[in-house]
């Protein structure tokens, strides 16, 4: 049997991440859209958040479609609705449309992106069961470095070729790309184990850890420990995209910083949003993915109540840096934690219910941070309520912990009942 490369599989996953990552660049959008149509700022912004809504909505909705049909079909619905949000996008600024802007790019690209992101996770993992969370963090770091990519590429086209043609170009090449990678994409044999690791197992140099279940994903919502797995998400994601959303403005009113060196902070934290999701998914691949959250927790908890007193610029960028690791590392641990708690019978479903925490934390941040900022004159009364959130995230953090051990202690109990 002609079994694939699981590491051209992982390949194939980052080719449609950093794709549909290019979300992140719209901000590159804004002002010559903002310059040609005379269009407000927020209701440009709003092309964005209805994106992320849809990313979250659709993947908790095709979380089944991408179980049943498999990765390859999904990756191709993911090809043709991304681009065609995309190409509907150049056609709504050549009749100048903002209403059918939201539509195309919005809702259309949006539910692109929700079952393009979930697509490659549950197969990865298949393929990586020696290495859960550094194949899902390889992929989900695409999608964090996205920006980077595409940024300078857009804002080169805008220049060239003007918007619409920049969307209908973008369309082109994102089709093509997700298209021929999602050709690729395939579960592997049942039972798979990568050679190497089959043989330590055989020589008892390393044990497989056994999922905790094996549940669907209607199952999985039932349980305490997935609306626990939900909140600590939404709460990371919640005050992540807060930072990311006021970066500049709060280190030129806590740190002093200048308007330029502020600029450049948000590119650095781009870096370690992206780096963070490799990093931490590998490190939760040896500690363990609670471990992880409940470090992602302390050291947020710490840094928030920090923030506010920390009045020089490097002080202040180091640690809202360690934020922005710990907030990509969120996402690119979550797959594998899924994995690790309800098994991968139906884990991209699972993880597309998971993924409504980001359509709710993408609306709620921007809008708490703004509220809170407005309401007391300065960001420091936001940063310390953000503290109090990450309390509740380490608390909830380590009673999941105890809700895992209860289960496994269950679980060996029956099996030694069993085999008496």
């Amino acid at each position: 049997m002609n079994i694939k490369n699981r590491w051209l599989i992982a390949l194939s996953a980052v080719g449609i991440h950093i794709s549909i990552g290019s979300v992140y660049a719209w901000s590159v959008f804004t002002k010559p859209l903002e310059a040609a149509y005379h269009w407000s700022l927020s209701s440009i912004s709003w092309t964005f958040s209805i994106a992320i809504l849809f990313l979250g909505l659709s993947a908790a909705f095709l979380g089944h479609f991408v179980e049943k049909y498999g990765p390859k079909a999904s990756g191709t619905l993911c090809a043709c609705l991304f681009g065609i949000g995309m190409s509907g996008a150049g056609f709504a600024t050549s009749i100048e449309s903002l209403p059918l802007l939201y539509i195309s790019y919005g809702m259309l690209g949006g539910i692109g992106l929700g079952v393009g992101y979930i697509t490659p996770v549950s197969t990865l993992i298949k393929w990586f069961p020696d290495r859960r969370g550094l194949a899902t963090g390889l992929a989900i770091m695409g999608f964090g470095f996205a920006s980077m990519v595409s940024s300078p590429v857009i804002n080169k086209l805008i220049g060239t070729v003007g918007i619409s043609s920049t969307f209908y170009i973008l369309a082109a090449v994102y089709f093509v790309i997700i298209f021929l990678s999602s050709q690729y994409l395939e579960a592997p044999p049942k039972d798979y184990m990568p050679k190497g690791f089959q043989q330590s197992l055989q020589q008892g140099k390393k044990v497989l850890k056994k999922d905790l279940a094996q549940l669907t994903a209607n199952e999985a919502i039932k349980t305490k420990r997935f609306w626990a797995l939900w909140v600590m998400f939404f709460i990371n994601i919640t005050c992540g995209i807060a930072i990311l959303a006021v970066a500049s403005p709060m280190g030129q009113e806590l740190a002093g910083m200048s308007i330029a060196s502020a600029a450049t902070l948000v590119g650095i934290m781009g870096i370690f949003n992206g780096l963070g999701r490799i990093a931490w998914a590998s490190v939760s691949d040896m500690i363990g993915r609670p471990n992880v959250y409940t470090l992602f927790f302390a050291i947020q908890m710490v840094a928030f109540f920090a923030l506010p007193h920390l009045h020089k610029p490097i002080a202040f960028s180091i640690i809202v840096c360690i934020i922005m690791s710990c907030y990509g590392g969120g996402f690119a641990s979550i797959p594998a934690y899924i994995g690790d708690l309800f098994g991968t019978k139906q884990l991209g479903a699972i993880h597309g219910y998971m993924l409504t925490a980001w359509s709710a934390a993408g609306v709620a941040g921007p809008i708490f941070v703004s509220w809170v900022r407005e309401t007391t004159g300065s960001y420091q009364g936001t940063l310390t309520v953000f503290s109090l959130l990450f309390i509740v995230s380490l608390v909830t953090s380590v009673a999941i912990r105890y809700d895992i051990y209860k289960i496994k202690l269950a679980n060996r109990n029956f099996n030694e009942n069993n085999s008496i």
